[in-house]
């Protein structure tokens, strides 16, 4: 297993100002950077407290490259629908030169109505837009006098200025919620999965990670060239008492923040999202205690937390990496750093799954 360090913010102007989040974060930075953790994400969601404050992920991760020299630099995820695909392809071909090619480029759907009806997008385009996005991207970074005849974009011939460092592009990852087809897509085109396992039972998602790997493996990919990367929230601390009411209180925060957001689905369906009519209700029966039990949240002692990785490392194989949720907002910085510190001094170095 590796670890990384991903930020999505589920606060408001009530409960912190945006300028102290980033600065705590970007502080964050220095100190994953400092233990050795192999990257930090930032998230892309617009309006709500859940993961508002993040509109645009490149801009924070440009100002993390400026601080740093090692660790990798992703998104997590944007999202190609909202953004032209020659701006977007510039905009991180631009990072991966600041950064000297430390970026990795997590692309995902969306999946809040109330995002899609502000940008003025059919939720049931989300599917074509996120194909024709990801193929323009990819031709935009590995080609050059690129034409381009898409659904919804049509330009060229164009050269994308700077080139990426990273050749032929910075590594693709496919976000996915829910949807066995996307993880099957990503395995066929050869790109990375990324996703939360707090969205579906362990069995689902072993079934997921077996139908990405074959589909990867039946396209002529070797099996060890595809990345897997879950997102955990955790709370770790040397109290296991006050671990616990820690996490409980910010996974509190986070499932009132997605409640909120997923409101719109319980009067709105689409053919794209089958199933997703049910999130609200879903967000409004989650218990902290049930998702603790199942294995979906990291929240503990040093040892709580390692037995509950050596259980994710069974489940879904070593090669798994981990994107440490650490600092949502609720909880302190001191909190966020404790919890990193441990984990990199702790935890990590004792697994058995390495």
């Amino acid at each position: 297993m590796k670890f990384g360090i991903v930020f999505f913010p589920t606060v408001g102007p009530n409960d912190k100002a945006s300028v102290q989040y980033f600065d705590e974060c970007l502080r964050l930075v220095d100190l994953a950077e400092e233990l050795g953790f192999l990257h930090v994400k930032m998230v892309e969601h617009y309006f709500f407290p859940y993961g508002g404050y993040s509109p645009d992920p490149l801009t924070f991760l440009s100002a993390a490259a400026g601080r740093t020299h090692h660790i990798r630099l992703g998104t997590s995820a944007t999202i190609p629908a909202f953004q032209h695909p020659v701006k977007l392809a510039g905009k991180f071909a631009m990072l991966d030169n600041i950064s000297r090619g430390r970026v990795d480029a997590a692309l995902g759907r969306a999946f809040l109505p109330d995002e899609f009806e502000a940008f003025e997008i059919p939720l049931d385009e989300s599917q074509v837009r996120f194909d024709e996005g990801v193929e323009a991207l990819k031709r935009l970074w590995s080609e050059e006098d690129v034409v381009f005849e898409g659904q919804f974009h049509r330009f060229g011939p164009v050269t994308l200025l700077p080139r990426p460092v990273q050749e032929p592009h910075p590594p693709i990852f496919v976000t996915t919620a829910r949807s066995a087809e996307s993880c099957a897509a990503a395995g066929r085109k050869g790109h990375h999965l990324q996703t939360v396992p707090n969205v579906m039972s362990t069995e689902e998602l072993q079934n997921r990670l077996s139908l990405f790997r074959s589909e990867r493996a039946a396209a002529g990919y070797a099996p060890d060239t595809g990345q897997i990367h879950f997102s955990y929230p955790c709370v770790v601390d040397p109290d296991p008492v006050a671990a616990r009411g820690k996490g409980r209180f910010d996974d509190d925060r986070n499932t009132e923040a997605i409640h909120a957001a997923v409101a719109s689905w319980g009067r709105t369906t689409s053919s794209a999202y089958p199933g997703y009519e049910k999130l609200f209700e879903a967000t409004r029966t989650s218990r902290f205690e049930d998702k603790l039990t199942a294995g979906k949240i990291l929240i503990g002692s040093p040892d709580q937390v390692r037995g509950q990785l050596e259980n994710i490392a069974a489940w879904f194989g070593d090669d798994i990496v981990i994107s440490l949720g650490v600092h949502s907002g609720h909880l302190s910085f001191e909190d966020a750093a404790t919890t990193m510190r441990l984990m990199a001094e702790d935890v990590i170095p004792k697994l058995h799954h390495v």
